[in-house]
């Protein structure tokens, strides 16, 4: 019954990341850490979101600005090294804490709101913090979109430039968990496959969801969908930490 759930979740999770770019990979993180030892939620988290973010960025990617990526990938070297010198491993109440955190702070911070990830610096720093919140908390689809709310790009640009920096960021996090720290999971690898391929499921049925969206109601819907899941988060995180 637990695999089952999980591999339901997989397809939602997956069709609304299809949607919005973005809260699928934290709901998914909520359930798993939940579910899961942290260790297994990682690889599994890691596995699932590097398939469904590779494959959504697939089938939309006429709409990817390659030019973006080279800087990036320098941010991201830098976070995965610091990484690998600290070996950290988070316990599970602070990962639901930082997850359901890095949106509020987002919001409330008016020069993050004011961040644009075409800018070259500022590729770089995406690079560094979003790969950093991907290693230390699982999920960084929120932080990730403080970089694209003052972008002037569209609604499919968003999500499968997103989906191309979010896939390379979960295989670094399966890089990271399963090699550097070493951990083993005591998941079927059955479950790894299965889950792979509910995911390119729920990314095909998003990617053509968004098609009957406009980008007004896009960034609209997101924006408080991710908040409520947050606000979940932070709840959870602090109740697992201190009562």
């Amino acid at each position: 019954m637990l695999y089952a759930m999980i591999l339901v979740c997989v397809v939602f999770t997956s069709t609304l990341s299809g949607v919005l770019g973005m809260a699928g990979g934290m709901i998914l993180m909520t359930v798993l850490v939940l579910s899961l030892n942290v260790a297994s939620a990682m690889l599994l988290h890691g596995a699932v979101q590097a398939m469904a973010n590779g494959s959504r960025a697939w089938f939309l990617r006429r709409n990817i600005r390659w030019r973006l990526l080279p800087l990036y990938l320098i941010g991201a070297a830098l976070a995965l090294a610091g990484f690998t010198l600290l070996a950290v491993v988070p316990n599970v109440g602070l990962v639901l804490l930082l997850v359901g955190l890095f949106p509020w702070l987002a919001r409330v911070s008016g020069r993050l709101q004011g961040l644009d990830v075409t800018r070259p610096a500022t590729t770089i720093a995406c690079g560094l913090i979003v790969t950093s919140a991907q290693l230390l908390a699982g999920a960084s689809g929120p932080l990730l979109d403080v970089f694209y709310l003052r972008a002037p790009l569209t609604r499919h640009e968003v999500v499968a430039n997103k989906a191309l920096t979010q896939a390379l960021g979960h295989v670094l996090k399966i890089v990271y968990y399963g090699f550097v720290i070493s951990v083993s999971s005591d998941l079927p690898l059955w479950l790894f496959a299965a889950a792979i391929g509910c995911a390119v499921l729920g990314t095909r049925l998003g990617t053509r969801l968004l098609e009957r969206w406009n980008d007004a109601d896009f960034r609209k819907v997101s924006q408080a969908i991710i908040l409520i899941i947050a606000t979940y988060c932070v709840g959870q995180g602090l109740w697992m930490l201190f009562i």
